[in-house]
Protein backbone atom coordinates (compact mmCIF):
# COMPACT_ATOMS: atom_id res chain seq x y z
CA UNK A 1 0.00 0.00 0.00
CA UNK A 2 1.42 3.39 -0.97
CA UNK A 3 1.85 6.09 1.61
CA UNK A 4 -0.60 8.96 1.64
CA UNK A 5 0.77 12.52 1.60
CA UNK A 6 0.09 12.77 5.35
CA UNK A 7 2.15 9.65 6.19
CA UNK A 8 4.91 9.87 3.59
CA UNK A 9 8.34 10.69 5.10
CA UNK A 10 9.74 14.14 4.30
CA UNK A 11 11.63 14.16 1.00
CA UNK A 12 14.86 15.21 2.72
CA UNK A 13 14.63 12.11 4.93
CA UNK A 14 14.25 9.90 1.85
CA UNK A 15 17.26 11.52 0.20
CA UNK A 16 19.28 11.17 3.40
CA UNK A 17 18.47 7.44 3.47
CA UNK A 18 19.53 7.05 -0.16
CA UNK A 19 22.83 8.85 0.41
CA UNK A 20 23.43 6.81 3.57
CA UNK A 21 22.90 3.60 1.60
CA UNK A 22 25.37 4.71 -1.08
CA UNK A 23 28.01 5.36 1.57
CA UNK A 24 27.34 2.17 3.52
CA UNK A 25 27.50 0.03 0.38
CA UNK A 26 30.92 1.39 -0.53
CA UNK A 27 29.66 3.02 -3.73
CA UNK A 28 31.40 6.13 -2.43
CA UNK A 29 34.77 5.07 -0.93
CA UNK A 30 36.12 6.41 2.34
CA UNK A 31 38.09 9.65 2.14
CA UNK A 32 36.85 10.23 -1.43
CA UNK A 33 34.80 13.17 -2.69
CA UNK A 34 31.17 12.45 -3.50
CA UNK A 35 29.70 13.58 -6.86
CA UNK A 36 29.04 17.35 -7.24
CA UNK A 37 25.65 18.85 -6.42
CA UNK A 38 24.35 19.15 -10.01
CA UNK A 39 25.05 15.48 -10.67
CA UNK A 40 23.39 14.35 -7.44
CA UNK A 41 20.38 16.61 -8.02
CA UNK A 42 19.88 15.04 -11.45
CA UNK A 43 20.43 11.49 -10.20
CA UNK A 44 18.04 11.83 -7.26
CA UNK A 45 15.58 14.18 -8.93
CA UNK A 46 15.58 16.68 -6.06
CA UNK A 47 16.18 20.37 -5.57
CA UNK A 48 19.42 21.88 -4.32
CA UNK A 49 17.79 22.78 -1.00
CA UNK A 50 16.59 19.22 -0.36
CA UNK A 51 19.98 17.76 -1.28
CA UNK A 52 21.83 20.19 0.98
CA UNK A 53 19.50 19.35 3.87
CA UNK A 54 20.29 15.66 3.44
CA UNK A 55 24.04 16.28 3.17
CA UNK A 56 23.91 18.48 6.26
CA UNK A 57 22.22 15.68 8.23
CA UNK A 58 24.91 13.18 7.27
CA UNK A 59 27.65 15.69 7.98
CA UNK A 60 26.17 16.23 11.45
CA UNK A 61 26.21 12.46 12.05
CA UNK A 62 29.88 12.34 11.02
CA UNK A 63 29.49 10.31 7.82
CA UNK A 64 30.26 13.22 5.50
CA UNK A 65 32.63 16.19 5.74
CA UNK A 66 31.85 19.38 3.83
CA UNK A 67 35.02 21.23 2.84
CA UNK A 68 34.31 24.72 1.63
CA UNK A 69 35.65 25.36 -1.85
CA UNK A 70 36.64 21.71 -2.27
CA UNK A 71 33.56 19.48 -2.00
CA UNK A 72 32.04 16.89 0.30
CA UNK A 73 34.00 13.81 1.38
CA UNK A 74 33.11 10.46 2.93
CA UNK A 75 34.47 10.27 6.48
CA UNK A 76 32.90 7.03 7.77
CA UNK A 77 30.56 4.33 6.52
CA UNK A 78 28.01 4.60 9.34
CA UNK A 79 26.66 6.93 12.01
CA UNK A 80 28.18 4.64 14.63
CA UNK A 81 31.65 5.25 13.21
CA UNK A 82 30.98 8.97 12.94
CA UNK A 83 29.92 9.21 16.57
CA UNK A 84 32.89 7.13 17.66
CA UNK A 85 35.32 9.43 15.85
CA UNK A 86 34.00 12.37 17.85
CA UNK A 87 34.10 10.42 21.11
CA UNK A 88 37.69 9.30 20.62
CA UNK A 89 38.83 12.92 20.60
CA UNK A 90 37.74 13.22 24.25
CA UNK A 91 39.45 10.09 25.58
CA UNK A 92 42.98 8.91 26.17
CA UNK A 93 44.81 6.18 24.28
CA UNK A 94 44.63 4.07 27.45
CA UNK A 95 40.84 4.34 27.58
CA UNK A 96 40.53 3.41 23.91
CA UNK A 97 42.83 0.41 24.42
CA UNK A 98 40.75 -0.81 27.37
CA UNK A 99 37.62 -0.79 25.21
CA UNK A 100 39.50 -2.48 22.37
CA UNK A 101 40.46 -5.28 24.73
CA UNK A 102 36.81 -6.19 25.15
CA UNK A 103 36.05 -6.03 21.44
CA UNK A 104 39.22 -7.80 20.31
CA UNK A 105 38.83 -10.72 22.68
CA UNK A 106 35.19 -11.24 21.78
CA UNK A 107 36.01 -10.95 18.07
CA UNK A 108 38.76 -13.56 18.50
CA UNK A 109 36.47 -15.89 20.44
CA UNK A 110 33.74 -15.73 17.78
CA UNK A 111 36.20 -15.87 14.87
CA UNK A 112 37.63 -19.13 16.23
CA UNK A 113 34.16 -20.55 15.72
CA UNK A 114 33.13 -18.79 12.51
CA UNK A 115 36.26 -17.98 10.49
CA UNK A 116 36.36 -19.60 7.05
CA UNK A 117 39.38 -20.84 5.12
CA UNK A 118 39.12 -17.66 3.03
CA UNK A 119 39.34 -15.58 6.23
CA UNK A 120 42.47 -17.44 7.34
CA UNK A 121 44.08 -17.02 3.93
CA UNK A 122 43.24 -13.30 3.88
CA UNK A 123 44.68 -12.83 7.38
CA UNK A 124 47.95 -14.55 6.47
CA UNK A 125 48.18 -12.41 3.33
CA UNK A 126 47.66 -9.23 5.34
CA UNK A 127 50.39 -10.27 7.79
CA UNK A 128 52.78 -10.92 4.89
CA UNK A 129 51.99 -7.45 3.53
CA UNK A 130 52.48 -5.92 6.98
CA UNK A 131 55.81 -7.70 7.47
CA UNK A 132 57.13 -6.61 4.10
CA UNK A 133 56.07 -3.00 4.70
CA UNK A 134 57.78 -2.94 8.12
CA UNK A 135 61.03 -4.35 6.79
CA UNK A 136 61.06 -1.85 3.92
CA UNK A 137 60.39 1.06 6.27
CA UNK A 138 56.99 1.94 4.78
CA UNK A 139 55.24 2.92 8.02
CA UNK A 140 51.98 3.99 6.37
CA UNK A 141 51.61 0.68 4.53
CA UNK A 142 52.55 -1.22 7.69
CA UNK A 143 49.89 0.59 9.76
CA UNK A 144 47.23 0.07 7.07
CA UNK A 145 47.96 -3.66 6.84
CA UNK A 146 48.03 -4.08 10.62
CA UNK A 147 44.68 -2.34 10.98
CA UNK A 148 43.20 -4.31 8.05
CA UNK A 149 44.28 -7.51 9.82
CA UNK A 150 42.42 -6.66 13.03
CA UNK A 151 39.38 -5.45 11.09
CA UNK A 152 39.28 -8.76 9.18
CA UNK A 153 39.32 -10.70 12.44
CA UNK A 154 36.29 -8.69 13.58
CA UNK A 155 34.59 -9.41 10.27
CA UNK A 156 35.38 -13.12 10.64
CA UNK A 157 33.55 -13.09 13.97
CA UNK A 158 30.30 -13.34 12.03
CA UNK A 159 28.73 -10.60 14.17
CA UNK A 160 28.00 -7.60 11.90
CA UNK A 161 27.35 -5.24 14.83
CA UNK A 162 30.65 -6.10 16.49
CA UNK A 163 32.36 -5.62 13.13
CA UNK A 164 30.76 -2.19 12.67
CA UNK A 165 31.75 -1.11 16.16
CA UNK A 166 35.28 -2.32 15.55
CA UNK A 167 35.57 -0.44 12.26
CA UNK A 168 34.88 2.76 14.21
CA UNK A 169 38.30 2.34 15.84
CA UNK A 170 40.04 2.57 12.48
CA UNK A 171 41.15 6.21 12.45
CA UNK A 172 42.17 6.21 16.13
CA UNK A 173 44.11 2.95 15.88
CA UNK A 174 45.83 3.98 12.64
CA UNK A 175 47.14 7.21 14.18
CA UNK A 176 48.16 5.38 17.36
CA UNK A 177 50.14 2.83 15.35
CA UNK A 178 51.98 5.57 13.49
CA UNK A 179 52.83 7.28 16.80
CA UNK A 180 53.97 4.08 18.50
CA UNK A 181 56.31 2.98 15.71
CA UNK A 182 58.40 6.11 16.24
CA UNK A 183 59.31 5.10 19.79
CA UNK A 184 62.69 3.38 20.24
CA UNK A 185 62.46 -0.38 20.66
CA UNK A 186 58.95 -0.72 19.25
CA UNK A 187 58.28 -4.18 17.78
CA UNK A 188 56.26 -3.81 14.58
CA UNK A 189 55.97 -7.56 13.97
CA UNK A 190 54.68 -9.16 17.18
CA UNK A 191 53.52 -12.78 16.92
CA UNK A 192 51.14 -12.35 19.84
CA UNK A 193 47.71 -11.28 18.63
CA UNK A 194 48.77 -11.79 15.02
CA UNK A 195 50.51 -14.92 13.72
CA UNK A 196 49.64 -16.95 16.83
CA UNK A 197 46.07 -15.67 16.57
CA UNK A 198 45.71 -16.88 12.97
CA UNK A 199 46.98 -20.32 13.99
CA UNK A 200 44.39 -20.42 16.78
CA UNK A 201 41.58 -19.36 14.45
CA UNK A 202 42.57 -21.98 11.89
CA UNK A 203 42.53 -24.62 14.64
CA UNK A 204 39.19 -23.37 15.99
CA UNK A 205 40.77 -22.87 19.42
CA UNK A 206 38.82 -20.04 21.07
CA UNK A 207 40.78 -20.13 24.34
CA UNK A 208 44.12 -19.81 22.57
CA UNK A 209 42.75 -17.04 20.35
CA UNK A 210 41.54 -15.00 23.33
CA UNK A 211 44.76 -15.64 25.27
CA UNK A 212 47.07 -14.35 22.52
CA UNK A 213 44.92 -11.25 21.96
CA UNK A 214 44.97 -10.51 25.70
CA UNK A 215 48.74 -10.90 25.88
CA UNK A 216 49.22 -8.59 22.91
CA UNK A 217 46.95 -5.82 24.19
CA UNK A 218 48.29 -6.06 27.73
CA UNK A 219 51.76 -5.63 26.25
CA UNK A 220 50.47 -2.56 24.39
CA UNK A 221 49.09 -1.18 27.67
CA UNK A 222 52.48 -1.61 29.34
CA UNK A 223 54.11 0.09 26.36
CA UNK A 224 51.77 3.08 26.63
CA UNK A 225 52.50 3.38 30.34
CA UNK A 226 56.25 3.16 29.89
Amino acid sequence: MSLSPSTRPPLADEVTAKLRAMIHSGEWPLQQRIPPEPELMATLGVSRGTLREAVKALAHSGMLEVRRGDGTYVRTTSEISGAARRLFQDHTAEHILEVRLGLDTQAARLAAKNATSDDVTALRTLLATRDQAWRSGDCEAWARADWAFHERVAQASGNPLLHELYVSFGPALHQDLLAQQQRPGFDGLPLEGHGILVDALEAGDAEAAVATVSRNLNSCAEWLGA
